[in-house]
């Protein structure tokens, strides 16, 4: 941990505070209808980002298809779309209460490795050695049992991974309303530093973050740090090179490891969160979303692609959170019939969703339509 004495931790624990209370003010302004659809498309976006980082990028409406089983012919593109839904499930089961320990104990560290690999294809389990002279099998949920270098980083040998590993849970399992979100970033670096799995290092430490995150300040899973670290790649990586450095001076904390270093990491981190949760919350304002929500099914109305007064029905589920099915026909002022066809149009655009042909209508957020109903969530090139 960045210690009580560094002269950077007073700043640190201003940004810890100004996250915790810009998360919870955003929770909260949320309907809950509306939240647990969002939800959904933030894994998708989680995914996105965090894969990006890796180098594989995978168009969200084709993770949005593998979800639904639908495949792309391509071998290379269904191996990525195998990963995304792989990557998907383990945050499904982060979001579902999944996690029987604290995200950082190595049990739950080799779990989450275990889910996201087991569903990996032959391809993707191939790893090379940094000269690519040899090809390595990857095993799901298991430690490294070879030494590893990582660029200029010499990562710590396999026989110590256990050790650092229980060093690194007995450190980060903080309580209290601060240092449990210090060591959300702390512990990020630490993982990746350690590096205790041939593959797959950096998708753990992220969603590591996520769930530390989640519990400590009961995101709900409405925001991820994943899109800031992909749109800022090359300064995030700069920070965790920074911070793999041997500690420059005796005044430089009492490690093996700068911890002015780890410091500014810390910092980039919880900045990088806040400006999520921002960003967030500027897309989510009732007003503007309602409008950008309401004009694409204007549009689409006078296209013909949706029937006539579906943005009526739009309107009212966005403005009562969800509308039962008995409703519809008197909202619309229409037949039975002539409401049930509204009703499967906009569930076949994506717009809305059931649980049931007989549950109420909620909002949906399909990543299709997230360029125009939610600007700015993946890039515009997407």
């Amino acid at each position: 941990m960045v210690s009580e004495g560094a002269k950077q931790r007073p700043a640190l624990n201003d940004l810890a505070l100004e996250l915790a209370e810009k998360s919870a003010a955003f929770r909260s302004s949320l309907p809950p209808s509306i939240a647990d659809s969002l939800s959904a498309l933030i894994r998708s976006m989680n995914c996105y980002y965090s894969n990006l980082i890796e180098g594989h990028n995978t168009h969200p409406v084709d993770i949005e298809k593998a979800l639904a089983g639908d495949y792309s012919s391509d071998p290379e593109k269904r191996d990525l779309q195998l990963e995304a839904k792989a990557h998907i499930a383990v945050q499904e089961w982060i979001d579902n209460g999944g996690l029987s320990g604290a995200p950082t104990s190595p049990e739950m560290i080799l779990e989450m490795h275990r889910r996201f690999c087991e569903n990996l294809p032959e391809d993707l389990l191939r790893v090379a050695n940094d000269d690519r002279s040899e090809i390595m099998i990857l095993e799901a949920g298991k430690f490294r049992e070879r030494d590893v270098a990582v660029g200029k980083h010499v990562a710590i040998s396999a026989g110590a991974i256990p050790r650092f590993m229980e060093r690194m849970h007995k450190v980060y399992g903080n309580k209290g309303r601060i240092e449990p979100i210090l060591a959300a970033a702390c512990a990020h670096h630490r993982l990746l530093w350690v590096h205790p799995f041939l593959d797959g290092n950096g998708r753990v430490a992220r969603l590591m973050s996520y769930a530390m995150l989640r519990q400590t300040l009961d995101t709900r899973g409405l925001w991820s740090i994943a899109r800031g670290l992909a749109r800022n790649e090359a300064k995030y990586k700069r920070h965790l090179a920074s911070c793999d450095r041997p500690r420059q001076s005796d005044r430089d904390g009492r490690g093996t490891l700068s911890e002015a270093a780890l410091a500014d990491f810390v910092a980039f981190f919880l900045q990088t969160c806040i400006d999520q949760v921002e960003f967030m919350e500027g897309l989510m304002k009732p007003e503007k979303l309602r409008e950008r929500i309401l004009l694409w099914a204007r549009e689409e109305v006078q296209l013909k692609a949706l029937p006539p007064k579906s943005d009526a029905l739009l309107r009212a589920i966005l403005f009562q959170g969800e509308v039962a099915r008995a409703e519809v026909p008197d909202i619309l002022g229409l037949s039975d019939r002539a409401a049930r066809r509204v009703t499967s149009s906009l569930i076949e655009a994506g717009a809305i969703k059931s649980q049931s042909t007989r549950s109420p209508l909620n909002l949906a957020f399909p990543a299709k339509l997230a360029g125009r109903w939610m600007p700015g969530l993946f890039p515009d090139s997407d």
